[in-house]
């Protein structure tokens, strides 16, 4: 067997000091975290986050910027992830859209809400990705290549 990252996308959007959140079903519970979800075959890492900010929170978004590019290794379950951040903008809302089965709800929430005891997070990346967009880290989107 060929080991290989699961290479993910996840968006960072920020309003009035509040960052757009998913509630979702992961591993059994209930977690807060960015719009996200895996690249998928044949599509670019820009097309892959339209895409999934669109699905699961019904929003048009508008990749600016790359926050980083972060691996989170599970150890228990063998599982490394590849991690591409973007920071970008809601431009409108699609109130009539179905949102993925395993999204619950979306929120707008800010820093000090996501640090609560009571709010769980997908995992250490959610908070790390926002520090990272709030210290100003941003890379041009041309850092990212395809090639045919």
């Amino acid at each position: 067997m060929v080991w290989k990252p699961h290479v993910s996308v996840a968006a960072i959007a920020e309003r009035d000091g509040r960052f757009l959140m998913v509630k979702e079903r992961a591993e059994g519970g209930v977690v807060f975290n960015q719009p996200a979800g895996h690249l998928e075959e044949g599509e670019t890492l820009l097309d892959a986050i339209v895409r999934e900010v669109a699905e699961e929170t019904a929003w048009h978004y508008r990749p600016e910027a790359v926050i980083g590019v972060y691996r989170l290794q599970i150890e228990d379950a063998g599982l490394t992830y590849l991690r591409i951040c973007f920071s970008g903008c809601c431009l409108a809302h699609d109130r009539a859209k179905g949102l993925d089965p395993d999204i619950i709800s979306t929120h707008w929430m800010t820093r000090d809400e996501l640090q609560r005891d009571t709010v769980a997070l997908r995992s250490a990346l959610v908070m790390q990705c926002i520090d990272d967009y709030l210290a100003g880290y941003r890379y041009p989107l041309e850092l990212l290549r395809d090639s045919q």
